[in-house]
């Protein structure tokens, strides 16, 4: 079976949209294309206040991005504790951390050499 190419720009605004319709917080891309040897071109960052909410985004972000491009995650990892799930579109891997998490892990800081960009959500 042959994968259709997805458009990143679209896959970048369905998951920033499945994020924000459950009211996901700080929202942060990360453009990784000008550094060297990374895994992606894009990093999105988020942050949810409970296990449950960590879920909701992740589930958001799933039906989303499934129905709008038929698309899904090639891999996905911490929905058994929900304190991180990550999630690889494979050009775009999703963060979403419970913010304690997130703090500790600081990767807006590791990647520091990439174009971060806030995302403004209404």
């Amino acid at each position: 079976m042959i994968k259709k190419q997805v458009n990143t720009d679209d896959l970048i605004s369905f998951i920033i949209k499945g994020i924000d319709d459950v009211k996901g917080e700080d929202i942060q891309l990360l453009d990784l294309r000008e550094i060297e040897n990374t895994v992606c071109d894009y990093f999105i960052i988020c942050s949810g206040s409970s296990n449950t909410q960590v879920n909701a985004i992740s589930s958001s972000i799933q039906k989303l991005v499934s129905k709008e491009i038929k698309d899904k995650p090639w891999h996905t990892e911490g929905q058994g504790n929900s304190e991180w799930v990550l999630m690889d579109y494979v050009n775009v891997v999703v963060h979403i951390f419970q913010k304690h998490v997130r703090d500790f892990y600081d990767l807006e800081s590791l990647w520091g050499d990439a174009k971060i960009t806030q995302i403004k959500t209404v």
